[in-house]
């Protein structure tokens, strides 16, 4: 279990730099810029331990899901990116995968 709660806390780090690094104007922005570059690192640092104990190929389906779905729910709220129907269904296909590969993967 606690391989997932790292996984999820690196998840959420990726977001994090993703968010970042839009604010970080092509790292232009200095405290922006060190935002992206700090959550990048603790993201990749608590992957890194997540996969000591989950599958490689889960574990990454995961993170990246899980980054790419606050990416994308971000985008709607911090940037006024579109919620056009067919994107939220492909954002809830995203979340259907993540939460998948949870129940089908061995804790």
């Amino acid at each position: 279990m606690q391989a997932w709660v790292l996984l999820g806390l690196a998840g959420l780090a990726e977001i994090g730099w993703v968010i970042a690094l839009k604010y970080s104007a092509g790292f232009t922005k200095p405290i922006a810029s060190v935002l992206t570059v700090a959550s990048l690192a603790i993201s990749m640092l608590l992957l890194g331990w997540a996969v000591k104990t989950l599958p490689i190929g889960t574990a990454y389906a995961v993170w990246t899901g899980v980054g790419a779905t606050g990416a994308a729910v971000a985008g709607l709220y911090l940037f006024g990116e579109s919620a056009n129907p067919a994107r939220l269904f492909c954002i809830a296909l995203i979340v259907a995968g993540v939460a998948g590969l949870r129940l089908t993967t061995p804790s």
